[in-house]
């Protein structure tokens, strides 16, 4: 990443780590690749990501690879290997990193892309589905990205006992008008109707407004189930917008499924992060039945959405003295007094290139340093150093040996001791 993208991301991961550790979601680290079947067996084989997106090849044992195309398949699977919600204990695991599709490069989409997601495994109540949500919300709005200019869409994508029932009459519709389908929508009939609703193409989303909804199908405990979500979202003076077609593009959702999207900075890809329930995902690695949930951000479109709405990354921190050593002071003590600084807990830099005292109070300036330690040889000898107010322009002398306590006190009592 370049330095200002890197920046960002940085700034991401800081925010999404202080919201997170708020609802009790602690970091989880898988890894890059995992075995195929991690993926075909929870994304679904029928998906765009297992047919056309992954990144599949063999190692040398023979084995089939796959980079991770999505977060949750590999959280779950790393769950189930640990025992992490055995006896019904509750798992709330968050991730950052990147994930890899093989599709066409676009803006905010790339094949190598960034993700930050939460997973709440162990939970079934409503309420575990309005907390995510939330949690997404909240993210973005700490982010800076205005409300008014997100929409948050919500559905319910049914269960085992009414979703077959339902996916039969999707595929008979699509069957009785695939001549006015796109070729492929036309073979979703056979293998995954319902992502045909998923479809950008104008054709097939005129045919697919005409389809059967599943709203209509829902049984009565998703049904309920919806309902209380939709009672809690509202409770938190959330906005959503109720999207019968929307669906995701995963194979493991059931019951709740959710988006947000804003509306400037994206075009028509102008999702920025969503997610859903998948109450089957762990019995399809062969583990009991446990309710999860998740929501998966992407990096870069929530970056262009930023920049859309005018937020600024806020700089990162900059050092807050800067030690500036008068030619002839030794650069060893120079040295120690920076490191003694950095040890109290203040952000101090230094020359490291032989620059004029002219040059390094410039570059004092440049990192926005409120203060500059002056170490001259006089100073020096009689154990004393100059702290200068870039602000104020005033000028003190401290003990070289207080030099520490003194910025402390000069910048508010600010520092922390780092080390015992």
């Amino acid at each position: 990443m370049l330095s200002g993208v890197a920046q960002a991301w940085e700034h991401l991961q800081r925010t999404a780590q202080e919201l997170f550790a708020r609802y009790g979601y602690e970091p989880v680290y898988t890894p890059l690749f995992e075995h195929t079947e991690v993926f075909t067996r929870g994304i679904g084989e029928a998906t765009d990501i297992v047919l056309k997106e992954m990144y599949t090849f063999e190692d040398k044992g023979g084995r089939s690879i796959t980079l991770r195309p999505e977060g949750t398949a590999s959280v779950v699977r790393a769950a189930l290997e640990h025992n992490l919600t055995a006896n019904g204990t509750q798992a709330k695991l968050y991730y950052a990193g990147p994930m890899f599709r093989y599709e066409r490069p676009q803006k905010g989409r790339m094949r190598q892309f960034w993700q930050i997601g939460i997973e709440l495994l162990g939970a079934a109540e409503p309420t575990a589905d309005a907390e995510v949500i939330s949690v997404l919300w909240r993210y973005f709005e700490a982010l800076g990205i205005p409300p008014a200019s997100m929409r948050l869409l919500l559905n319910s994508m049914g269960d085992d006992a009414c979703r077959p029932a339902y996916r039969g009459k999707v595929a008979a519709f699509i069957r009785d008008r695939s001549g006015g389908l796109c070729e492929e929508c036309g073979r979703r009939a056979d293998a995954n109707p319902l992502r045909a609703f998923d479809c950008k193409n104008p054709a097939c989303v005129g045919v697919m407004a005409e389809a059967p909804l599943l709203r209509d199908e829902l049984c009565g405990a998703c049904a309920a189930h919806h309902s209380a979500v939709k009672e809690r979202l509202a409770g938190l003076g959330i906005p959503f917008v109720e999207d019968p077609r929307l669906v995701r593009g995963l194979d493991y959702y059931t019951r709740t499924v959710f988006e947000i999207q804003v509306e400037a900075g994206l075009g028509s890809q102008n999702a920025i992060g969503g997610g859903g329930r998948y109450d089957r995902l762990m019995q399809e690695y062969g583990g009991p039945a446990t309710p999860g949930l998740g929501f998966a951000l992407g990096f870069e479109r929530t970056l262009l959405a930023m920049q859309a709405a005018g937020v600024a990354v806020p700089a990162p921190p900059r050092a807050e003295v800067y030690v500036a050593r008068v030619e002839g002071s030794p650069d060893g003590t120079v040295f120690a007094i920076a490191q003694a600084l950095r040890d109290a807990g203040v952000a101090a830099e230094m020359d490291h290139q032989g620059r004029s005292l002219k040059a390094q109070f410039k570059q004092a300036d440049r990192l926005g340093a409120r203060f500059v330690v002056i170490a001259g040889p006089g100073e020096l000898e009689v154990g004393e150093v100059t702290l200068r107010d870039m602000g104020t322009k005033e000028e003190t002398r401290v003990p070289m040996d207080g030099v520490a306590s003194a910025v402390d006190t000069a910048l508010g009592g600010r520092s922390r001791t780092l080390h015992a």
